[in-house]
């Protein structure tokens, strides 16, 4: 059987490999800014069109379907009147905290980097 040693270059693809698997489910132009929001703990889909700037109804839909679909996020019906659907992160999805983390301090660091610029 032939072993393989890992060289700078199968280190490289495998990292490749790994980003373009978190961008799979990661990426698009609003899920980051959804989770940013329910990390901070369940909201109901209006809280959530809200909180985000600028996503449309439609687009706030289909991002919570795609993250259902891969158990970011967990929909549940409140059985109130008028009826509420609430979202949260599964605790898979909590597992994205410090990613968002690192995202917003660098972030703010970059805004402070360019003011002061």
């Amino acid at each position: 059987m032939l072993k393989i040693t890992p060289t700078p270059s199968h280190d490289c693809k495998k990292a490749i490999m790994g980003v373009h698997d978190a961008m799979y489910v990661l990426g698009g132009k609003w899920k980051i800014y959804i989770i940013a929001g329910l990390l901070f703990g369940p909201k109901r889909y209006s809280d959530l069109l809200r909180d985000v700037k600028g996503i449309s109804g439609k687009a706030l839909s289909r991002e919570l379907k795609e993250m259902e679909l891969n158990r970011l996020v967990k929909r549940t019906v409140a059985s109130t009147q008028p009826i509420a659907v609430i979202y949260e992160l599964t605790e898979y999805g909590e597992s994205t905290k410090s990613i968002i983390g690192v995202l917003s301090e660098w972030g703010e660091t970059h805004r402070d980097y360019i003011v002061k610029a």
